[in-house]
């Protein structure tokens, strides 16, 4: 005698949802012996045992529901879907090819955060498990999960168009700080600005957070150009003035104690080029907030690693060197500037990016190899006190270096973060990140998504759940099947760029007006070959290539590659070409 108990846990661990059967199909069958079944979708809090005499044949396949209805998706199917998808996409550094039946699991995994922490009166999804809060950079990594779910196949369009279209609605009608822009802080079952104890404020605005959900808005209307209305009015409320300013940097805002507002200026190298490019892509002038400098580097592991030369001590902001900025950089833009809408998997035209992203893998593979120590290292959630780290490559002064929030040492809590490894698994096909990939692909519960991580020092695994960890594994696992996942392909005429053109309205909340071309102005025959800010004989790990806006990088790897860099041709700019030439 066979018995079978299937209940939904157990459908969402092996990924397997089986052919639904009506409780008269199940009593019909009760009259015979059974030999074969498929079964999907049983309600939560159920189950079906199925009893036979002879052995009993089970078919798995996943499902998809579209208006209450359940068809049958096999993994072939699913696969199809995915290549159709990402038709006309070409090849593309690292991984490459549809999600195995493992990695399709997985995907739903991380998809089941959203669907368990989506707070369906706003659409926003909470940050971290059951706290009804979140910022805009966690609303981003929510955008990411959304889109990555859609492209990979595990939901319909339908369940797609809902969510998008909530979102859109509540992120539109936002109450911001001051006016301005987006609260730090919101509380996701009202939508209202809150502090981080989830009490009514105005705490400031984080240009970070909002250059992060910017790259995910364009990426959101690129990928859809029917939501392209309701996505452009969402900045176009937004007042710019204070956080981006006419020497292209960006400023986050902070209320001090006696309720003054300070503007201060935000980011450090990794996180500000890449929250950089979120402005950037929407037409912003941010060429301080795009450069490395200044800058600074330290050996570890015979790597030259890079890290913001600004000191802490007289700047009051940590230079942590982190997985992160240079992970989300590669997955979502593939290491391009914003500028770049050639759509290459391989070649990055914001060529010191790739450079310095290889450094960051390369010494967390050296660690390895030098101590045994697995390392895959970002900031992450942890289980009680204090609550938060950054787990760094290289901080204060120190490598290896695990600081909270207030900058105390906490090397307890150093861990391998699970959206770290899966990404660099996406972004490096190397044995070293088959290791990582190991270490965290079944680090997770079916029903609530991925743990923030692995203890380094054998403390098991982080007992939390985000939407940050959940949003970057989904954009990992979508890179593999698509490659960089922002493709600058909409050429329709947008909001964004002719509302209110001409008019005051977009001077006073300081819009790019990209409705007007400045035409410049200079002597032709006094042009000087400009240095790149980081030139090609830095480049160690990528083979540095000459273009028109800079040095790209291409065939980057792990290994030095020797090669002469070339030598610049000095050229006139389009805009001053000489008579006849």
């Amino acid at each position: 005698m066979t018995d079978f108990s299937f209940k939904p846990p157990l459908f969402a661990a092996l990924a397997a949802l089986l052919v639904f059967l009506q409780p008269a199909t199940l009593e019909a069958q009760e009259a015979k012996d059974v030999t074969s079944v498929e079964i999907i979708d049983i309600p939560a809090g159920e189950s079906i045992t199925i009893t036979s005499q002879t052995p009993l044949t089970v078919t798995r396949s996943f499902s998809n529901v579209d208006g209450g209805k359940a068809h049958k998706l096999t993994l072939e199917t699913v696969q199809q879907c995915q290549a159709k998808k990402a038709a006309g996409r070409t090849p593309h550094a690292g991984r490459n090819g549809v999600l195995s039946e493992r990695e399709f699991a997985m995907a739903k995994t991380a998809w089941a955060y959203f669907v368990e922490r989506t707070q369906p009166e706003t659409g926003l999804v909470n940050a971290v498990g059951s706290y009804p809060s979140t910022t805009m950079w966690d609303t981003a990594s929510y955008i990411s999960g959304l889109v990555a779910a859609y492209e990979l196949c595990i939901i319909d369009k339908r369940e797609f168009d809902k969510r998008a279209n909530t979102l859109i609605k509540t992120l539109r009608n936002l109450p911001l700080f001051q006016g301005e822009a987006p609260n730090k802080v919101y509380h996701t079952k009202t939508a209202q600005k809150v502090d981080y104890a989830n009490k009514p404020a105005d705490i400031g605005v984080s240009a970070l957070d909002l250059g992060r959900l910017l790259v995910w808005l364009k990426i959101l209307k690129e990928k859809n150009p029917y939501l392209a209305n309701g996505v452009d009015n969402i900045p176009m409320r937004w007042n710019f003035c204070n956080i981006v300013n006419d020497d292209g940097r960006m400023f986050g805002s902070l209320v001090r104690g006696e309720g003054t507002t300070r503007y201060v200026q935000e980011g450090r190298l990794g996180y500000e080029e890449y929250a950089a490019k979120g402005f950037a892509l929407w037409g912003f002038d941010v060429p301080r907030a795009l450069a490395p400098q200044p800058l600074a580097y330290t050996t570890i592991y015979d790597v030259k690693v890079p890290y913001d030369g600004r000191d802490p001590r007289v700047f009051k902001n940590q230079n942590y060197v982190l997985t992160e900025g240079y992970l989300l950089d590669g997955l979502e833009m593939g290491w391009d500037l914003p500028t770049d809408k050639s759509n290459d998997g391989f070649v990055a035209s914001h060529g010191w990016r790739a450079e310095f992203a290889n450094r960051i893998y390369l010494v967390q593979q050296r660690r390895f190899e030098q101590t045994g120590i697995i390392t895959a290292r970002s900031e992450h959630q942890v289980d009680g006190r204090p609550y938060f780290v950054y787990d760094s490559i290289f901080a204060d002064g120190y490598a290896w270096n695990t600081l909270d929030p207030s900058g105390e040492y906490q090397p307890d809590r150093a861990a391998i973060a699970a959206k770290a490894a899966v990404g660099l698994w996406a972004l490096w096909d190397t044995p070293y990140t088959d290791l990582l990939f190991e270490a965290v692909a079944d680090l997770s519960d079916p029903d609530s998504g991925f743990y923030e991580g692995l203890y380094e020092n054998g403390n098991g695994f982080i007992p939390l759940q985000t939407a940050n960890n959940n949003g970057v594994i989904l954009a990992s696992l979508l890179y593999k099947v698509q490659g960089p996942i922002l493709q600058q392909v909409n050429t329709n005429t947008q909001q964004w760029h002719v509302k209110f053109a001409g008019t005051d309205l977009r001077d006073n909340k300081c819009h790019p007006n990209q409705m007007q071309e400045e035409i410049s102005c200079c002597n032709c025959a006094d042009l000087d070959e400009i240095e790149p800010v980081i030139p090609a004989s830095e480049f160690t790990y990528c083979k540095p290539i000459l273009t028109e806006d800079g040095i790209a990088a291409t065939e980057c790897s792990t290994e030095a590659h020797n090669l002469a860099p070339p030598k610049p041709l000095k050229v006139l700019p389009k805009s001053c070409r000489k008579p006849g030439n």
